[in-house]
């Protein structure tokens, strides 16, 4: 594995870096690499999760600031850097017919104002990879939809000179990936655990009404020894995670043993790449030096690309 190297992560609000590839991140930095977590929003209007804060009148009071001393706390169990973009939680809309998105928010902001933003955070940080959701946002969530589209916007124009020339020196990451960490393959396999363990599975039912779209997973992270973080920085989210939920069901042992890699989709690559992989750097120039070089010297040949367009 290539040491030194820079991951930014891109999430829509606290508390989804902890549900998906904390414990790749994790791996990452104890190998010497670093790792900055983007979120898009501050969750301003998240519900409250967890039946045992529901009530809280502190919570309720100020659940922004809640939400933002939640992601401090993770952020230190992970060891990751940390950024706010900036922008409006949108909220979850409900109901049929659905209610208008709320003015100001997220999901209502222009792409070049979204895109510009993140594509000053990557010239900043410089990534060599960057990982974010699919074009249907992991589940069609108006904010995680919006996060998929800026990421996508700002990995291409962060390295062009002619976008957005005020936002700094030109900076292009060389691959993007999406997170696939709740596909069926792996819910299959913990609901079979429990299953053995004669234990009740809140995965039946997910898997009766399953209609997610099979993704291409093409790169596998065997993390497994840092899954213990990842759910300490998932119940850092106190707010947003109900401990006794379907996340904690299957116990660690069992989850090490029959699942102990995170999946990620590359969607695109500027450096060779020889599928399946099991490193996010797999192809990056092995020094530093010339990864860098290499992400600053002009137009690239995109080597593998994926992308496409949301179809509703």
């Amino acid at each position: 594995m290539t040491e030194g190297l820079r991951l930014m992560c891109v999430h829509a609000h606290p508390d989804d870096e902890s549900s998906k590839g904390a414990a790749t991140m994790v791996k990452y930095v104890r190998a010497g690499h670093e790792v900055l977590v983007v979120s898009c929003t501050g969750g301003e209007r998240g519900d409250v999760l967890n039946p045992r804060l529901a009530d809280d009148p502190h919570i309720l009071r100020d659940l922004a600031q809640v939400r933002r001393d939640e992601m401090a706390a993770a952020a230190e169990i992970l060891e990751v850097k940390h950024h706010w973009l900036g922008f409006v939680d949108s909220g979850l809309p409900e109901g049929d017919p659905l209610p208008p998105l709320p003015e100001g928010c997220f999901a209502l902001e222009p792409l070049t104002v979204t895109t510009e933003a993140l594509v000053r955070e990557i010239r900043r940080f410089r990534p060599h990879v960057v990982t974010t959701y699919d074009e249907d946002g992991g589940y069609p969530h108006p904010d995680h939809i919006m996060c998929h589209n800026v990421t996508r916007a700002a990995f291409e124009a962060a390295g062009d000179p002619a976008a957005y020339p005020d936002a700094g020196d030109p900076w292009q990451p060389l691959k993007l990936y999406y997170n696939q960490t709740f596909h069926r393959q792996r819910v299959v396999a913990f609901h079979e655990a429990l299953v053995e363990l004669g234990m009740d599975s809140p995965y039946a039912a997910w898997l009766k009404h399953w209609d997610r779209e099979d993704r291409e997973v093409t790169t596998w992270i065997e993390c497994s020894e840092f899954y213990g973080l990842r759910d300490d920085a998932l119940r850092a989210h106190a707010t947003q995670i109900d401990p006794d939920g379907p996340f904690f069901r299957v116990p660690l042992a069992v989850q090490q043993e029959r699942w102990p890699t995170e999946e990620f989709e590359l969607a695109r690559s500027y450096v060779p790449v020889a599928l399946p992989e099991t490193d996010l750097f797999a192809g990056i120039p092995r020094e530093v030096a010339a990864a860098d070089a290499l992400a600053t010297s002009g137009p690239l040949t995109l080597v593998r690309d994926t992308v496409k367009e949301r179809t509703s």
